[in-house]
């Protein structure tokens, strides 16, 4: 909603804080499966409160809405071997799947840590790693072992082990801020903080970097940030409109939104030589590329049906754009799931603002939540979620919903707001 307008008029942020954003459980699905992950056993050092394994994969189990994990104060037992675990217990109690680990220290700063994941009905492991990590990557392995039990148990991948980007404000005036972090809040990390707004961050489909806007120099441009180095390159500063930078999945092109031509249109830039291809050429307003899989289309937003709505364009020369979405008056800000099955976008309708998804083969739309203003939907790299802005209570946050609406939670900082959310494919 919000990048439509402001291709004419900048909206204004107000509190935010560099904190990590909190996450709470707002809703959750009925039936998910229960699973106990009992705490890892800790040799060499005491359990580590801010990086303690068990915790963090019992959360991010939660977090999915698939899992249910039993609280640590109830359960039955904490088996530390294989042979310790009553299977006939924890099958009278209507646990599904069990979790049990350690960490050991090996020297100084490295840690090897092991886990196995059993199915409790048939009484057998049907999974086991083992890691080295160092303090720093601690919560990164425990990332990494929820993906493998999320992959192994519903035979997506997981998209724990990952980073989200937003923008956050505070101050007055105000100071904006460009920062990632995991997809549970924490290792926060500020790219840019500026005295003009920041907006439209974009991953690269290798994780390794950021595209945003910037109006540090009193004039909208776009720049890459490598989030590694503190790099960066400036993409576009044409004169006028210069906005909504999306990546090809391949890497080598950007889709992004120009006016240097007179009217707001869609432009492909080539990321080695910088050359342009006008893609689209209309009266109305044509933003918000977002790219299918194949990299050979991209679905966008526009108004030259006198509202916005959703459409689809070929790459090839000569394409005329095909239009999506019918339902609402508003239809905009568009999400392409990884699998190019699902797009979610702002749907708007009685001047609320809601999520929605649109399957593409039965052109099905689907609402996902309640509104009345939220914005900027990004899906999880495994297509099982869609991340987005919202409000709460007045205050800007991030919330993130499962694609059939039944799993909801909400990203806050303790104090301030926070917008512009993109979803990093994977982990650089």
């Amino acid at each position: 909603m919000n990048r439509w307008i402001l291709l004419f008029v900048l909206a204004c942020f107000s509190q935010a804080a560099n904190a990590v954003l909190k996450i709470e459980i707002t809703e959750g699905i009925e039936g998910a499966t229960p699973i106990a992950i009992v705490p890892f056993n800790w040799s060499g050092t005491a359990r580590l409160k801010d990086a303690d394994i068990s915790t963090i994969v019992s959360s991010d189990l939660a977090r999915s809405g698939k899992f249910s994990p039993v609280a640590e104060k109830d359960l039955l037992a904490r088996p530390q071997r294989a042979e310790d675990i009553h299977f006939k217990t924890w099958r009278i109690a209507g646990v599904d799947h069990l979790v049990i680990g350690s960490v050991q220290m090996a020297s100084a700063n490295m840690f090897k840590v092991e886990f196995r994941l059993f199915n409790v009905y048939r009484g057998e492991q049907v999974l086991g790693y083992s890691f080295n990590a160092s303090r720093a990557t601690l919560r990164t392995t425990a990332h990494q072992i929820s993906d493998l039990i999320f992959e192994k148990l519903t035979g997506l991948p997981g998209a724990f082990n990952s980073r989200i980007a937003y923008v956050t404000s505070s101050g007055k005036p105000v100071e904006y801020r460009l920062q990632v972090a995991d997809t549970d809040g924490y290792n926060p990390q500020t790219l840019l903080t500026s005295k003009e707004p920041i907006m439209s961050p974009v991953w690269s489909p290798d994780g390794s970097s950021v595209a945003y806007v910037s109006f540090e120099s009193g004039m909208s441009a776009i720049f890459i940030h490598n989030i590694h180095t503190g790099v960066r390159e400036k993409i576009a500063s044409y004169k006028g409109v210069n906005s909504a930078p999306a990546w090809s999945p391949d890497g080598k092109t950007m889709a992004l939104t120009l006016s240097k031509d007179g009217n707001p249109d869609i432009y492909i830039v080539s990321l080695q030589n910088k050359s342009l291809r006008r893609l689209t050429k209309h009266w109305g307003i044509d933003t918000e590329p977002a790219w299918m899989p194949d990299s050979r289309s991209l679905v966008f937003t526009s108004g030259r049906s006198g509202k916005p709505q959703l459409y689809e364009i070929s790459l090839d020369s000569g394409s005329r754009p095909r239009r999506l979405t019918f339902d609402g008056n508003y239809n905009a800000n568009a999400s392409v799931s990884a699998d190019g099955k699902m797009i979610a976008f702002v749907h708007g309708a009685s001047n609320s603002y809601k999520i929605a998804v649109l399957n593409k083969d039965t052109r099905i739309m689907q609402v996902l939540t309640d509104g009345p203003l939220d914005e900027s939907p990004d899906f999880a790299p495994n297509g099982t979620m869609v991340l987005y802005a919202s409000q709460d209570r007045g205050r800007a946050v991030l919330a993130a919903v499962s694609t059939d609406g039944k799993q909801r939670q909400r990203l806050a900082l303790s104090d301030g707001e926070v917008r512009e959310p993109s979803w990093a494919a994977k982990r650089n």
